[in-house]
């Protein structure tokens, strides 16, 4: 059992460094896929993938979300993109501390998080732009910075405890796919 585990992992290991070079296992170049979905409970996804296999990828993320209730349909209209970038918070720092200097180099919202982090939001292409700035003026390290997909405010549904755990456990399932990258 111990030398199958060992296995698994080295299979693992090879596959993310794989994937840092933008190839897979094989050594095909990986695409990006985007998937758009209504999960149960009437609510928006957008799915990103990296895979080699795109045709598979869709055809295995449709059986799930089609399987639970939901269908594959465009939903892209019901997000915004955004840069959102996470700053390791300095002792005494808060997001309101923060607001004027990240607004005034281009930021769109500053928050934290449940780590006690500062989330900041840009557009797009001012990421690297604002990460920068706010490095500069309060020597911040930067945690991570990604493109994100944010509901619109006025799309949000409500959902009740029962149809959070379905759809938990649908997004749970989505994520399981190894090409899966996020879910929104």
């Amino acid at each position: 059992a111990n030398a199958k585990r060992g296995a698994l992992s080295k299979t693992s290991i090879e596959s993310a460094i794989a994937k840092g070079q933008g190839k897979s296992v094989s050594g095909a170049a990986l695409e990006t896929l985007t998937i758009e979905a209504m999960l149960p409970s009437s609510v928006a996804a957008i799915i990103e993938c990296q895979t080699d296999q795109k045709a598979r990828v869709l055809q295995d993320i449709r059986f799930i979300i089609n399987k639970h209730g939901g269908t594959v349909t465009p939903t892209g209209y019901l997000f915004e993109k955004k840069g959102r970038i996470v700053f390791q918070k300095k002792e005494g720092t808060s997001a309101d501390d923060v607001l004027d200097e990240a607004v005034e180099a281009g930021a769109l919202d500053v928050d934290t998080n449940d780590d006690d982090q500062i989330v900041v939001d840009t557009g797009p292409s001012e990421v690297s732009n604002v990460a920068q700035k706010l490095v500069d003026a309060f020597g911040f390290s930067i945690e991570r910075s990604s493109m994100v997909h944010v509901p619109k405010p006025e799309t949000t549904v409500s959902v009740g405890d029962e149809d959070a755990r379905a759809l938990a456990n649908v997004i749970a399932l989505i994520e399981e796919d190894p090409s899966v990258q996020g879910v929104y």
